[in-house]
């Protein structure tokens, strides 16, 4: 025996349906997001110290090209989203009124305030903050300023969107990321996703410039450089998985004089491998 279901019924049935399958993928993406926040916090709670002794990290060009793109000056109120170390925000700090560092990871958070204590800092303070939801009024900060954090981003959209959010009009966003072209950025991906479990996955110049244009900043300003790195240097600052310091090496050191991966890897004389990464910079004003 059969039985037709009304139109009102089918149309009910569909609907849940529809509805439960939204419930399932929002409480999907959810568990991802906590998942990759989990793998974020546990990766930079053991990086806090090495990261921040790591010489790349405090390279003097790069970040004087990070300061004088950004127009940092004597009256701007900054926010440093995703401080880490507090490398950038004690760079930043002596040349303007006041800085804010935010990071997920509270050992990341101690360094940075153990690094400005040993600068003598006094404007820069730092406390906990997830990029994806600013614990900040909307206009607080003349210049907000992120460095190497988007590549960890599951939405670096939604974290732009956050730090546009968080800008006055007419202050100033500034990005700072490894970018590699699109014809190297897979290489490059499985090479940092087995260094580093939190990389999610590096952008290109263009498509960082289209999210800021997307994100409506203007007057944007575009910068790239490449930043030196020592193999083994990067290896003693990185936790892989048991038996991931191995592949990296065998990766890079595969790569020499080929740059499938996109960064330019060579083997000195004294067969220390060294690399240079392709990073971007790019300011925009908030209108």
């Amino acid at each position: 025996m059969t039985s037709a279901l009304s139109d009102e019924a089918k149309r009910g049935g569909l609907e849940g349906g529809i509805a439960q399958d939204h419930v399932a993928i929002a409480f999907s993406a959810s568990m991802e997001t906590n998942d990759h926040r989990a793998r974020i916090l546990d990766q930079f709670s053991k990086q806090a110290v090495p990261f921040a002794e790591v010489p790349a990290h405090a390279d003097a060009d790069a970040m004087a090209l990070l300061v004088r793109l950004s127009g940092a000056g004597p009256e701007d109120e900054v926010l440093d989203a995703g401080c880490g170390p507090g490398l950038v925000a004690c760079a930043l700090a002596p040349l303007v009124r006041s800085v804010i560092g935010t990071d997920l990871t509270p050992s990341m958070l101690a360094k940075a305030s153990e690094l400005a204590r040993s600068r003598s800092i006094v404007n820069a303070a730092f406390q906990p903050g997830d990029m994806e939801r600013l614990p900040f009024p909307d206009g607080q900060f003349s210049l907000v300023v992120t460095r190497y954090t988007f590549h960890h981003l599951l939405a670096p959209a939604k974290a732009l969107a956050e730090m546009v959010r968080v800008c006055r009009p007419g202050g100033r966003v500034t990005i700072v990321d490894a970018a590699l072209p699109f014809e190297k950025a897979a290489a490059y991906d499985a090479l940092e996703l087995v260094r580093d479990p939190s990389h999610v996955h590096v952008l290109g110049p263009d498509r960082l410039l289209s999210l800021a244009e997307r994100a409506g900043l203007v007057d944007l300003q575009t910068a790239l450089y490449r930043l030196p790195m020592v193999l083994a240097q990067t290896l003693a600052a990185s936790f892989p998985e048991p038996g991931g310091a191995e592949r990296v090496r065998a990766m890079v050191e595969a790569d020499v004089g080929v740059d499938r991966i996109g960064i330019q890897a060579w083997r000195e004389p004294d067969g220390a491998v060294h690399y240079r990464v392709p990073c971007a910079v790019i300011v925009g004003r908030k209108v």
